[in-house]
């Protein structure tokens, strides 16, 4: 029963990292209906800005800020200079131009700060506090709930209590439309971009101090689960992509304590496979595609 209750807690605070990611590609989905496969890149791109300000000035979260404006930037700059001349009719093209900046990212950062692993540090303790004999969750992980629970109300505010979240999906779903009515479409898709990509650069700074460390391949496993956990979810709901990452964190806790970690990422695809078959728009999704 004590393992079942530390794997519990432990799959919560990975399901937690997880969710932050998956808001990512939720963001992104909502403001261009697009699969962002270049935002694990962009993600560490931002914590190798944050690693080097904190490198510099000996502060956490100086480096910390420096990763979400970066990560800004980042969203603004590749929407800019590159999506936005991607011929938009075929999905395959963003999915390939996405993944072609992958390569490049992870290329250039190798070459600017090598391959070796870096050491990430976090602002609290990741000693787990424990209740009798079994440790459950740290001052970290509370963290890491706390920055997640900020981010999805955020979000919810964004998209359902202001204009902008509304010109961002109307922008989305109907861009001539938009146009017609007065919308910035453009300059739309670039704050989705910067928010989506800015929310990745979060989830990297969450993520990264519990694995290895810093490199610029830190985040592509990842990006494997986040995803998993945003379509079980369904890609067009925040609270969704939030429930998705705990469940996909609660799997792979208990697959690798029960299993093994050998067995994880199989566990990862079933669940993916599964949801796919069952209910391919998520198990949050509220909208049924119109047919013609």
């Amino acid at each position: 029963m004590d393992r079942f209750v530390f794997l519990t807690f432990d799959g919560l605070s990975k399901g937690a990292v997880l969710a932050a990611f998956a808001l990512a590609l939720v963001l992104i989905w909502r403001a261009a209906r697009i699969v962002n496969f270049a935002q694990g890149a962009m993600a560490v791109a931002a914590a190798y800005a944050g690693y080097s300000v904190t490198t510099a000035t000996g502060s956490y979260w100086l480096g910390f800020g420096a990763a979400l404006v970066g990560g800004l930037l980042i969203g603004m700059v590749v929407e800019r200079a590159v999506m936005r001349f991607v011929d938009h009719s075929s999905p395959l093209s963003e999915v390939i131009v996405a993944l072609g900046l992958v390569l490049v990212m992870q290329a250039v950062l190798g070459m600017v700060y090598g391959n070796e692993f870096l050491p990430a540090g976090t602002p609290f303790s990741r000693t787990a506090l424990s209740v009798g004999d079994v440790p459950l969750l740290s001052r970290y992980d509370l963290f890491v709930f706390g920055a997640v629970l900020l981010v999805l109300l955020g979000l919810a505010l964004l998209f359902t209590r202001t204009s902008v979240g509304l010109r961002m999906r109307a922008s989305a779903f109907a861009p001539e439309v938009s146009r017609l009515l007065g919308v910035n479409v453009g300059g739309m898709l670039t704050l989705g971009w910067a928010l989506a990509s800015a929310v990745g650069a979060l989830a990297a700074m969450l993520v990264i101090p519990t694995e290895l460390g810093l490199h610029p391949h830190a985040m592509d496993l990842v990006f494997v689960s986040a995803f998993t956990a945003a379509v079980v979810g369904g890609l067009d709901s925040p609270p969704g992509a939030v429930v998705g990452g705990l469940t996909v964190g609660l799997i792979l806790s208990y697959v690798s304590g029960y299993l093994g970690s050998d067995v994880t990422p199989m566990a990862v695809l079933v669940l993916l496979l599964a949801v796919l078959l069952v209910r391919p728009g998520g198990l949050f999704s509220s909208t049924v595609a119109r047919q013609a």
